[in-house]
């Protein structure tokens, strides 16, 4: 009998959904089954029935397997067909997990499983190293907005726990998965039938300095990844308790409403407040997402179902065209000229494919034409609605940037569609297969009759690119403008690309996408290249929030000419200073994707200089660039 403090416990515990996919035979029945064993998480009469059912089918060493395997189909065969949900709590978490099948034939099996996960975990046979469907599996967690992802390297004690077989596997998949964007990925070398790094560590891999498997679910963080800057809720049902009442039910899509709080009705455009908060156990001063609640408005406006609650001054996109990556489901294939039910948040219409604009090879990530989508393709298309949605972007919000399609005939679902910005790729896409990004034929570099070290003997300095990196507020445009006037006054010509200038005019036609931030920084690293070819020290503020990017600003300018310096401040102390109060306005969900707040900054690790404006005065900071200039001879 559990005590009421431990089961009080794991009540107050947080919840994880996670989903675990792979090839055929990887383990992934296995290692749930151990997890669920070792975990203390299976009754002991089910763990009776389930070795009576492996020594009756003559696989008496696969018993943790069948502890999720529950079709009798799955039992025969030995593989998993349909996904097994299984509920499990530690003392630190609570775990749903969807054991999802690995056949090819069964994908869209594995991507109802993964739609509400919030971490994956990849299995990779260690004896087979990386397969096709390890890559097609790790495409779809990307696609579907899963954030944390875990390679578990399967069966270590079949290739004698080998630290040169882990490491070669690692490092095929991390260059894989370095196209995908995913940011939070963890390699665990494990043994689910012996349970090597299940839930303990072993000691038969002392190489392996990352923590267990178990240890690492329950500690990944996983809060920030809601979506509490943008307020969604649409209406459910309409209720009228008698006469006198009328609330709004629902589930809470993303953001935070609060009582009192000014809110908008859509698509009618009416204005009123928040009067009431009703939850499960009685009134709430707050809801927050994927609450169900009831509110009930301050004004009799019109609102029935189908219609969405947001913020004022952030609302989600109205349109009838639709471009979305659809992952199609159905034993018939995509019919264009159909007329399919689409089904988004509580809203349901029709609409037909318009446009097919290609298929994506999940194992390639290259897009291929098409004129259809069959059973589990994966296809890039614009829907065109027979009345308007309101959708975010489902990079941005999975709740309300996703809709399934439904065959009218049998109201089979054949199809789910993440909803993409139409002016961006799916971030798998190979350059060369894009017509405006192919490096054009017809052009060459043209020679500068002056020499490099001619501009040194010019100008008195060698040239180079100090590239200021930090979060908004950090203080990197102040400084960077003194160091200006410094290097000025000392005879050093130089220029400064500041973000905010430069969004004016040559970046203007750029949003704040992770892509467009790419983008965004691509330019500028051209640019300061060619300033630096023409003789001049130049000082780029940009926050530039992302390693990937910043690396790639290095190779386009130049290891030899690139400085890569961290205005390092707590975001505590950015946002206290506030110039622009942004962060304010980024609080109250009028700036989507702001950095540091709904939007990463990942921060250098190791930064060629780092001023801490949070304890430094900006002449003081100055003088450390100088005199690392100076150090570096780029000037006198």
């Amino acid at each position: 009998m559990l005590s009421t403090a431990i089961l009080g416990e794991v009540r107050r515990a947080d919840l994880l959904r996670f989903t675990t996919a792979g090839s055929v035979d990887d383990g992934k029945s296995t290692l749930i089954g151990r997890l669920l064993h070792d975990a203390k998480a299976v009754c002991e009469d089910q763990l009776a029935r389930v070795q009576a059912s492996s020594l009756a089918s003559g696989r008496e060493g696969e018993c943790l397997a069948l502890l999720t395997d529950g079709l009798k189909a799955e039992r025969e065969q030995g593989i998993t067909i349909d996904v097994a949900y299984r509920h499990f709590s530690t003392p630190h978490r609570r775990f749903i997990v969807a054991d999802t099948p690995g056949h090819e034939q069964y994908t869209r099996n594995m991507v109802t499983g993964a739609s509400t996960a919030d971490l994956a975990i990849v299995l990779i046979d260690a004896r087979n190293g990386v397969m096709t469907q390890s890559k097609r599996h790790g495409f779809i967690a990307s696609l579907l907005g899963i954030r944390h992802l875990v390679v578990a390297i399967n069966k270590m004690d079949a290739v004698e726990y080998s630290r040169d077989v882990y490491e070669a596997i690692r490092k095929e998949y991390t260059e894989f998965v370095a196209k995908l964007g995913i940011q939070d990925i963890m390699f665990i070398p494990v043994s689910a039938l012996v349970g090597d790094n299940v839930v303990t560590l072993s000691e038969r891999m002392p190489w392996h300095g990352g923590p267990a498997l178990l240890k690492h679910l329950e500690q990944v963080h996983i809060a920030s990844d809601s979506n509490l800057i943008d307020f969604r809720f649409p209406v459910q049902y309409v209720l009228r308790a008698d006469a006198d009442f009328r609330g709004y039910a629902g589930t809470v899509a993303s953001g935070v409403v609060r009582v009192g709080e000014e809110i908008r009705v859509l698509p009618g455009g009416q204005t009123t407040r928040v009067a009431r908060i009703l939850g499960p156990r009685g009134e709430l001063q707050e809801a927050v997402a994927l609450q169900a609640v009831t509110l009930c408005l301050e004004d009799e406006v019109d609102v029935g179902r189908g219609d969405m609650l947001c913020h004022p001054g952030n609302l989600p996109r109205t349109t009838q065209d639709v471009e979305a990556i659809l992952i199609w489901m159905g034993d018939q294939p995509l019919d264009p000229d159909r007329r399919y039910i689409i089904k988004h948040t509580t809203t349901t219409t029709r609409g037909v494919c318009a446009e097919l604009a290609y298929r994506i090879d999940p194992n390639t990530l290259h897009r291929q034409a098409a004129t259809s989508l069959a059973m589990n393709d994966i296809g890039r298309v614009r829907l065109r609605l027979f009345k308007p949605i309101l959708c975010d972007e489902y990079e941005r919000n999975r709740q309300t940037g996703r809709f399934i399609v439904v065959d009218p005939d049998n109201h089979f679902t054949v199809g789910a569609g993440l909803v993409i910005d139409r002016n961006r790729g799916t971030g798998t896409e190979d350059p060369e297969d894009h017509p405006a990004r192919k490096p054009a034929t017809n052009i060459r570099r043209q020679p500068s009759l002056v020499t490099p070290e001619q501009r040194r003997q010019l100008f008195g300095q060698s040239p180079v690119t100090l590239w200021f990196t930090g979060l908004s507020g950090s203080g990197k445009s102040t400084i960077a403008y003194a160091l200006e006037r410094r290097l000025i006054d000392s005879g050093n010509p130089c220029v400064v690309l500041d973000g905010d200038n430069v969004r004016h005019g040559l970046n203007r036609d750029l949003g704040f996408s992770p892509e467009d931030r790419t983008e965004n920084i691509r330019r500028v690293s051209e640019v300061a290249k060619l300033f630096n070819d023409a003789g001049l020290v130049v000082v780029v503020s940009f926050i530039s929030p992302y390693k990937e990017d910043r690396a790639a600003a290095r190779q386009v300018i130049g290891a030899d000419r690139f400085v890569e310096v961290f205005i390092d401040a707590p975001l505590s102390v950015c946002e206290n200073r506030d110039p622009k109060g942004l962060y304010a306005r980024a609080r109250a969900g009028e700036i989507p994707s702001f950095t540091g707040i709904s939007a990463p900054y990942e921060s250098p690790e190791k930064p060629d200089l780092c001023l801490d404006t949070a304890n430094h005065s900006p002449d003081e900071l100055v003088d450390q660039v100088w005199n690392r200039l100076a150090a570096d001879k780029v000037v006198s």
